[in-house]
């Protein structure tokens, strides 16, 4: 076990005890830690192994901790690992979920490309933990169907993104620390349904999402609520990172939750997309909501200095079919619905907890 000085962790397990030391000195914080990808793809290797082999999560992260070179990962690990392990986020998830029949777990953080690159812990640390605490307390509790949705950014780049294709691949470099991280509470669902024998937890993997109650921080959100915010607030000419070639699936918040209600009505334990299974350019998006803001059409400006990301992020929606479920908001009627319901509201939209601003 490697040793890092003064500050010591005790990370507890059923059989015994481990101590990590880290190095009090350090000026560390886990949302500023960089991980080379190399390094990265062989954690969630070893971590998926170890899930699958039965271990739980908490002592799978002591034991790739006390192995990981990299100090201020190992901490994060062993952070995560502690917190699992306190039981205080475990005991208000099982609040949460006492006496109920169905619980829908779609608690986690949501950003842009570029936050995501930036802060990275700010996604991955909490995915994992409002995961294994609602999955760990919904099994507890009995509950009769549980949901977990999941994101597209666990799919690796390719023309059309399957269902039965994710673990083929890695998920987008882009997109890997979200990406991954969903993939661990992917394979916790499915550890629990193979050694609980629990049918009932299901999985969604929504595509790009939008729609009112969005988050329309500009400097945090996605495209479609970055765009309507910056040109409401009087941006003009709007400038869009990337030349607006790259190609994106969106689908409108309505559709996706009577997607999950259908899921969960059928109790249909496959990973399911929910997407509207239909490319749509940047461009197309940037142009649309130009036009319908107020006081449109406004000038859009390229910025081709910037990447544009992946070149096609599509979902196939053949298993989304079989059980019943077709989106009907098209993206025209949802732009103009997202647009007046930010016109509305956009002074409480601000008002929401943000995972990446200093002061949280």
């Amino acid at each position: 076990m490697p040793s890092y000085g003064k500050q010591t962790y005790n990370v507890g397990t059923q059989d015994k005890v481990s101590t990590l030391k880290v190095n009090s000195n350090i000026n560390f914080s886990p949302k500023t830690v960089t991980v080379p990808q190399k390094d990265l793809l062989i954690f969630f290797r070893q971590l998926a192994v170890i899930i699958q082999s039965g271990v739980p999560l908490a002592q799978g992260l002591e034991l790739l901790a006390e192995n990981t070179k990299n100090e201020k990962f190992a901490l994060i690990q062993v952070q995560i690992s502690a917190r699992l392990q306190s039981g205080e986020e475990l005991s208000n998830c099982l609040k949460v979920c006492k006496g109920q029949d169905i619980v829908f777990h779609l608690a986690g953080v949501k950003g842009s490309p570029k936050m995501t690159m930036q802060k990275p812990a700010s996604f991955m640390v909490p995915t994992i933990m409002f995961s294994f605490n609602m999955m760990e307390a919904a099994r507890r509790c009995n509950v009769k169907r549980f949901m977990f949705t999941s994101s597209i950014g666990v799919y690796a780049p390719s023309k059309i993104f399957k269902e039965e294709d994710v673990w083929k691949t890695f998920p987008s470099n882009n997109d890997r620390f979200a990406g991954w991280a969903k993939r661990v509470c992917e394979l916790q669902a499915e550890a629990y349904k193979i050694q609980y024998n629990l049918k009932n937890f299901l999985i969604v993997r929504p595509a790009n999402v939008y729609g009112p109650g969005d988050n329309f921080d500009p400097n945090n959100a996605m495209v479609i609520p970055s765009l309507i915010s910056r040109a409401i607030s009087g941006e003009n000419p709007l400038t869009v990172w990337g030349d607006g070639s790259a190609i994106r699936d969106f689908i409108y918040s309505e559709d996706v939750a009577k997607g999950m209600l259908k899921v969960v009505e059928k109790n249909y334990n496959k990973p399911v997309n929910l997407g509207s299974g239909k490319g749509v350019s940047i461009k197309k998006i940037a142009n649309a909501v130009a036009k319908m803001v107020p006081g449109g059409p406004i000038k859009i400006i390229w910025d081709k200095t910037k990447p544009s990301g992946d070149k096609m992020r599509k979902m196939s929606t053949k298993r989304a079919l079989s059980v019943d479920i077709k989106p009907t908001i098209k993206l025209e009627e949802g732009i103009k619905r997202t647009i007046d319901w930010y016109l509305n509201n956009n002074e409480s939209s601000s008002d929401r907890f943000n995972s990446f601003t200093e002061k949280n």
